[in-house]
């Protein structure tokens, strides 16, 4: 191997080194550099993974939009009276607000928030732009960064103190209207890990002492990572009158009673980005599917110096061919890199199909298709590549959700006492479902040892223990079992 190869290659074991692999992967693949000296908790994200963001973010966004979503743009500082009308956020927010409180030289007469979340400059807007039932429901998103100066070590897409995402938020006249929207948006979160990023989750609702500030109910998708730790992957809540009553949204009903409304948000992250890289990615590399990857399949002409004409001139007619059917392709004809070094450095990217061109293909009218995630090689005829390609997506696609799935089916096991739960948290990771009263108090004796938690129970209408016609009691306490509750360890 030589020394560029080895360069590109990725040292450290997922898993017995997922922390320090998955740095490596993000480094050597292109995808972010940590912030300037000084600006702990930052990141710059390049281009390879900002474009798989833009991806995601116009997956979504059509979603939205064809649900009735508008997207809109408000200030990235908000007044801390603004902040002061709704208590319970500055209650969870205020430790992780970065506060701005002068200008130039000159000290402003209110300090301003660097938005670490959004009701409380939307919500005013909101309710000056509801007056009657026929303003509702209405919907608006927003694309942008937040800031939430965590003192935690930084992950890059995981964990930073500036990230992106979207949130939305809506006013609608009932309650029912607004738990619907909740469940609309948690839907089409689902989506994009099933339909876009080839991974399952589970999805439910946080327990009550960890829902949003000021919300009824905040509902969530939760990942399952190959180190058996969760992700919080888009979380969607149900705001009940909350933020409504705070913030003054009324409306006049049909009969001309004045109404309040009720209220939700909703967001998902470039978390997503980091389940992503480590839910398929490999000791070779970066993994994505199809659906995201910035190149989507790389050319690798392979010639000697009497086949390089007839090999170059049909590689170049397979990449033609492919770019002009919308497939994104990369013709790799450098002449000072050997076909090794390319098929490395595209692995390490993530390309997710290789097609090899050599004499051989050449004098057969074939190509050699290779899949990024397990190496499988298939031959094909040339005719009809864009075809063939578009069904090895889906192929290779399938693999990727295969994968994640059995790490998810084998990932969550039953417990019935405190013992069990530790036990099986420390030996496996994974989710464990046991049992539990409703206490946040019975979550501590597993939070204290392990930095496990309640990261979901189940809708109350798919929980068995809901209805309270059981004998389960709750695996901590002697006290009857209210809710199912998932205890995982969480990034």
């Amino acid at each position: 191997m030589s020394d560029d190869d080895q360069e590109l290659g990725i040292t450290e074991s997922k898993t017995h080194n997922t922390g320090e692999w998955y740095a490596e992967v993000v480094r050597k693949a292109g995808l972010a550099d940590y912030g300037p000296e000084g600006m702990s908790g930052f990141i710059v994200t390049r281009p390879r993974a900002y474009a798989v963001w833009e991806r995601l973010q116009g997956f979504l966004d059509a979603k939205f939009k064809d649900t009735g979503v508008q997207n809109a743009y408000f200030p990235m500082f908000i007044p801390e009276s603004y902040l002061e009308r709704e208590k319970d956020i500055v209650e969870g927010f205020d430790p992780e607000v970065a506060w701005v409180d002068e200008a130039g030289n000159k000290e402003l007469e209110e300090r301003l928030a660097v938005r670490p979340t959004s009701e409380s400059i939307i919500t005013p807007y909101i309710s000056q732009w509801v007056r009657s039932h026929r303003d509702l429901p209405l919907r608006v998103n927003q694309w942008c960064s937040v800031v939430r100066w965590e003192a935690t070590e930084t992950k890059p897409f995981f964990r930073t103190k500036e990230f992106l995402w979207q949130e939305g938020h809506t006013a609608h006249a009932t309650r029912e209207d607004a738990w619907e929207e909740t469940l609309t948006r948690l839907d089409q979160y689902e989506s994009v890990y099933d339909d876009l990023l080839a991974m399952p989750v589970l999805k439910g609702q946080k327990p009550d002492h960890d829902k949003f500030p000021g919300a009824d109910t905040t509902t969530t998708v939760e990942a399952l990572m190959p180190d058996g730790k969760s992700v919080q992957a888009g979380t969607s809540h149900h705001l009940g009158q909350s933020f409504a009553e705070a913030f003054d949204i009324t409306y006049s009903d049909e009969d001309e009673e004045e109404r309040t409304a009720h209220t939700t948000s909703w967001g998902l992250s470039w978390r997503a980005l980091g389940a992503l890289i480590m839910t398929h990615s490999d000791e070779q590399g970066l993994v994505l599917p199809h659906t995201v990857a910035p190149t989507q399949v790389v050319v690798v002409p392979i010639w000697q110096e009497d086949t390089k004409d007839d090999v170059l001139d049909y590689a170049e007619g397979v990449a033609d061919d492919l770019d002009d059917a919308g497939i994104r392709v990369e013709l790799d004809d450098r002449d000072e890199r050997n076909p090794g070094f390319k098929f490395n450095e595209h692995e390490l990217n993530g390309v997710p199909l290789r097609i090899e061109i050599g004499p051989h293909e050449v004098d057969d009218e074939e190509l050699t298709l290779v899949h990024r995630p397990d190496g499988e090689s298939v031959e094909v005829d040339r005719d009809g590549v864009a075809e063939t390609v578009r069904e090895e997506f889906d192929e290779i696609y399938a693999k990727l959700y295969a994968t994640a799935e059995e790490t998810l089916d084998e990932g969550v096991r039953e417990a019935d006492d405190r013992a069990d739960i530790l036990g099986t948290l420390g030996q496996h990771g994974g989710y464990v479902k046991a049992p539990w009263c409703g206490d946040e108090a019975c979550e501590e004796p597993i939070k204290e040892p392990l930095a496990a938690e309640i990261v979901m129970v189940p809708f109350e209408d798919e929980d068995p223990l809901a209805d309270g016609d059981h004998d389960e009691t709750c695996a901590m306490c002697d006290e009857a079992a209210e809710r199912t509750a998932y205890f995982a360890k969480t990034y």
